[in-house]
């Protein structure tokens, strides 16, 4: 079993713009190459969970998010970083539309996307970390059971419940990582 760097997508992997789904929006968030290809080198899984409550809202499709993800995909593909796997959960029991609007187990606070990563790569959680820019990344995180949660600071308007570190870049979880193998 091997441990996962599991990674939130807006805000963390690509700057937050408000339901990104065209590649022309698309900016990277600075060092997240550095950090995924220092997780790699140390035998992190890198597998991104996200919720796309865009899709449930009707503002893109799936298509429209999987079209994105190949873009995402090939960016990193060219800086020589794998990602294993990404999950989405398109629901949201409030604000969906049709099929969409429920709650699911995917939805971040709930930790499954993390769980079923877990049995599909046959990931350790007790070792595996995540970084995030909300509570609910943060409350997945405790749920699974993962080693660590790094919350990137100044996008939550109170602090967050939970175990967690705060940090302002994520050069921070690369140095974090290098320490504690």
């Amino acid at each position: 079993m091997t441990p996962a760097l599991f990674l939130d997508r807006d805000g963390v992997v690509n700057e937050e713009v408000g339901y990104l789904h065209r590649a022309a929006d698309l900016r990277f968030v600075d060092g997240i190459f550095p950090l995924c290809r220092t997780a790699q080198s140390l035998g992190y899984h890198l597998v991104i969970v996200t919720n796309q409550a865009g899709i449930a809202r009707g503002l893109y499709t799936t298509q429209d998010f999987e079209n994105l993800m190949d873009v995402i995909r090939d960016k990193f593909q060219d800086e020589g970083i794998h990602l294993d796997a990404v999950y989405h959960c398109p629901y949201h029991p409030d604000h969906g539309e049709g099929e969409f609007r429920r709650e699911h187990a995917d939805r971040k606070p709930s930790p499954g996307m993390m769980l079923r990563a877990a049995a599909d790569l046959d990931l350790d959680l007790s070792h595996s970390i995540m970084i995030g820019d909300r509570c609910t990344d943060i409350a997945a995180a405790n749920a699974a059971g993962l080693r660590h949660a790094f919350l990137i600071a100044g996008t939550e308007a109170a602090p967050c419940p939970g175990n967690y570190t705060p940090i302002q870049t994520l050069a921070e979880v690369e140095t974090w990582l290098a320490a504690n193998p």
